[in-house]
């Protein structure tokens, strides 16, 4: 059986991939990184989602020598000329500080009017293979950005977007109805046919 490296310590990002490849027919043996804990995280210099899907994704390659998958996403917002972007993760100035990231964004923001609150999650999964290979898919998710966070399913920005076609923000979605439409959802979900014809 072929081996599949998903470059994440994210066990949730893991289990989605592996349900998507399994749904495609494909019966890989998906791993993440906690499989190989000598290898050290990427530092993402990428100046786009893609960039940095394709540093973690080969890294993890070379490594390895097997095929690696690997994702960035983050929100872009229409108003703010599409940031935070690939900065989502750190708006505030501390990595991973979801409250903090959300309260800042939601200050910036607090003047404008919701027709002008569009924005999207993007996500840009990278396949890698050893000889160099690679291939990148993106997804998104569109919406428009709430005044106040609503709902506790969600992490990162998930409380504050409503996606279109919903009146209730990503945070208030179920996990299924989330991963049915999300941005890395529908990037994974395009990465599958691309995994069937690079690994069969």
């Amino acid at each position: 059986m072929t081996r599949l490296i998903l470059a994440t310590r994210n066990a949730g990002k893991i289990t989605e991939l592996h349900a998507i490849l399994a749904d495609a027919g494909l019966d890989l043996d998906l791993v993440g990184a906690d499989a190989y804990p000598e290898i050290p995280d990427v530092k993402e210099t990428g100046v786009t989602f893609a960039e940095n899907a394709l540093l973690k994704a080969h890294a993890m390659a070379r490594a390895t020598g097997l095929p690696a998958v690997a994702d960035d996403s983050g929100l872009a917002v229409d108003v703010l000329g599409g940031a935070p972007g690939i900065f989502s993760a750190r708006w505030s100035g501390t990595h991973g500080d979801d409250k903090a990231n959300l309260d800042l964004l939601l200050a910036q923001l607090a003047d404008i009017d919701a027709p002008h609150r569009t924005a999207h999650f993007a996500c840009a999964a990278a396949l890698a293979l050893p000889d160099g290979t690679e291939r990148v898919v993106e997804g998104r998710l569109h919406g428009t950005l709430r005044h106040t966070p609503a709902g506790t399913n969600g992490f990162g920005y998930d409380p504050i977007l409503q996606p279109d076609g919903h009146t209730v923000t990503c945070a208030e979605l179920t996990p299924a109805e989330k991963n049915a439409i999300s941005h890395r959802g529908k990037a994974f979900r395009d990465l599958a046919p691309v995994v069937r014809e690079l690994l069969g």
